[in-house]
């Protein structure tokens, strides 16, 4: 089996990551560590992990783990992946990699160097409905495609919430921004130019929590909100000349209802709906990580894509400081 060892005790460690590992067919957590020693025995217990570090130091040079998976403060990640890296283990870091698209060039020398798998966590690109999405949009299923829309929403103003200081990466593009812009370019296959954007931060937390952009693909437009200070939304949309796609739940099934992808044509009548029902995207995203760092073909989420979807994240911060057009 392959061995993981987590980094934290993070809620998404917690309740999807680690479950889902546990249930996978070639892998299990055989160790995780936590600056608080308690939270990690703890967190051991429930899962029934067999070792337990005090550093985060002590597990990434373990002889008992294969990969290292890295759910810390966004500030933390590039550091991480590097020195899990150079350690010589496999590492899946959580989105987003980096604070921008230029740090993310010392992880891939890291893990060129050290000839090891280096991931960035995004689990939608492993879910069949995102699989099927992008083989529909192919297949010209819904003719050319000529807009996408989506959103993204949900209510967090707990000031001690990372997700609420920006000296550790939160706010609401790193956060959940990446999901409509990787989803978009995971299932049309293609790139942005360049984008507009209006971006709102809030007064006291100093992060954006709030951002509407629209980014030109050149065949097509991608528009989308995302914010943190609003009811719970998720929604994605795929628009072509002879019909539409509706993907719901796209980014967090169960949680935001049932994982399905509705088809309709030029008369807004349904013409077909495939349901997902109990896929587990982490577990399929695990088993693909471990796969790949055998030396199997798996399809994963490469560092270049990190590179690619960061770079429009980077762009649409400096949208929002002039009208116009910024070049992704």
């Amino acid at each position: 089996m392959f061995r993981w060892g987590i980094l934290s005790t993070a809620k998404i460690g917690r309740e999807q990551v680690i479950p889902q590992i546990q249930d996978a067919e070639n892998g299990v957590v055989t160790a995780i560590a936590s600056r608080d020693e308690a939270k990690a025995r703890a967190l051991a217990a429930r899962f029934g992990i067999p070792h337990v570090f005090s550093s985060y130091e002590a597990l990434v040079n373990s002889p008992e783990v294969d990969a290292v998976y890295i759910p810390l403060p966004t500030s933390d990640h590039v550091a991480w992946a590097i020195r899990a890296a150079d350690a010589g283990k496999h590492v899946l870091v959580e989105k987003p990699l980096a604070l921008n698209a230029r740090d993310i060039a010392r992880v891939i020398e890291a893990r060129d160097r050290n000839n090891v798998v280096v991931s960035e966590a995004f689990m939608v690109t492993y879910h069949p409905q995102w699989l099927k999405v992008r083989s529909l949009i192919g297949e010209g299923a819904i003719g050319r495609l000529r807009h996408v829309q989506g959103a993204f929403c949900y209510h967090n103003i707990d000031p001690a919430n990372m997700r609420n200081k920006p000296e550790l990466g939160g706010g609401g593009l790193p956060d959940i921004g990446v999901y409509p812009i990787v989803t978009t370019r995971f299932a049309s296959g293609m790139e942005p130019h360049r984008v507009q954007a209006a971006v709102e931060r809030d007064p006291v937390f100093g992060t954006d929590i709030y951002a509407s952009v629209k980014a030109d693909f050149g065949s097509f437009e991608l528009t989308f909100y995302v914010a943190t200070q609003m009811a719970l939304r998720q929604s994605m949309v795929f628009h072509g000349e002879s019909g539409f796609i509706e993907v719901e739940a796209p980014f967090n099934p169960p949680n935001y209802g049932d994982a399905r992808v509705v088809v309709h044509d030029a008369s807004h009548s349904v013409a077909s709906v495939y349901r997902f029902a109990g896929a587990r995207q982490y577990r399929l995203q695990a088993e693909a990580i471990a796969r790949a760092a055998r030396g199997e073909d798996a399809a994963i989420f490469p560092l270049e894509d990190s590179v690619r979807n960061q770079r429009l994240i980077d762009a649409i911060y400096r949208a929002s400081e002039h009208e116009g057009w910024e070049n992704v």
